[in-house]
């Protein structure tokens, strides 16, 4: 049977700018050092990290950064807590802090604009690199929790101040708000939503439409890839979740399908033009 599939990529689908910004530098560093540390995968993607760990970058976790003196160790995207910042300073580690701009905003608010007795409740990840960090500005008091149903037993004081992590979706965390409001508490809700994973929410909808199949290529490690998946299969119900080319299968198609691909803000355009590629070859 021929095949003859019109495949089109998202545009505006791709790396977010804190990504760009902190392979960037990487590749920078890399370029002159020939090897490079960088605390944790540098992106939630490990085709990208594959393709960097052969230029020279090794990654190691917070436990490492305790053994390592006299050199450079990238801080990637998702920022860091203070302790990694004390522990750099004792180590004489040069740190290149690659941390998005929106991130470290957020940890500013979290540190300073709010009563230090004052509750605060985190919408985000347990165990996600970025939520450690936020929780590291309040001594680790903070409470995470990834589904309103984790409260429901939870002894929460009658008012508190509710944040999100930076790619949670926006529509879920305003339901958040509006459930635990009903439940009589005083909610003192930040938005910290980054607006360019956000607004994928809004235009994923109008570009999964048009196609009769959407290959949704992401890590597996990705919270906003997760998120920006459902919100596709919500709109196009033959969505599939794909981390690289292999995962494809012909069987997936129909000989005259229109497909579209999209991804994350963790993915990166060269892996969706690997897709593309292989699935124009059926």
């Amino acid at each position: 049977m021929k095949y003859n599939l019109k495949v089109t990529i998202d545009s505006d689908s791709g790396f977010c700018f804190g990504v760009v910004y902190a392979i960037d530098m990487a590749e920078e560093i890399l370029a002159e050092d020939g090897y490079l540390y960088c605390l944790g995968d540098i992106v939630h993607n490990d085709e990208e990290v594959e393709r960097l760990k052969l230029k020279g970058l090794r990654i190691i976790e917070n436990e490492d950064l305790k053994n390592l003196h006299n050199e450079k160790v990238l801080i990637r995207a998702h920022g860091e807590a203070p302790e990694t910042y004390r522990t750099a300073l004792e180590n004489n580690i040069m740190l290149i802090d690659a941390s998005c701009p929106v991130v470290l905003k957020l940890q500013n608010r979290i540190k300073t604009t709010h009563d230090a007795k004052e509750k605060v409740l985190i919408f985000g990840k347990h165990g996600h690199a970025e939520v450690i960090g936020l929780q590291g500005q309040t001594n680790n008091e903070a409470l995470v929790f990834q589904d309103i149903a984790e409260l429901d037993n939870v002894d929460l004081p009658s008012s508190f101040t509710l944040y999100s992590q930076t790619t949670k979706s926006t529509d879920k965390f305003y339901e958040i708000k509006n459930q635990l409001i009903e439940r009589g508490y005083d909610v003192k809700a930040n938005d910290t939503i980054c607006r360019q994973v956000s607004n994928r929410d809004k235009d994923l909808p109008a570009f999964v439409k048009h196609f009769d199949k959407i290959v949704f290529v992401s890590g597996k490690k990705s919270s906003n890839g997760k998120v920006l998946y459902e919100v596709c299969r919500k709109n196009n119900p033959a969505t599939y979740f794909i981390s690289k080319p292999d995962d494809l299968e012909k069987i997936m198609f129909n000989p005259e399908d229109k497909i579209g691909i999209c991804g994350a803000t963790s993915t990166p355009m060269w892996l969706m033009e690997q897709v593309k590629g292989v699935l124009e070859t059926y």
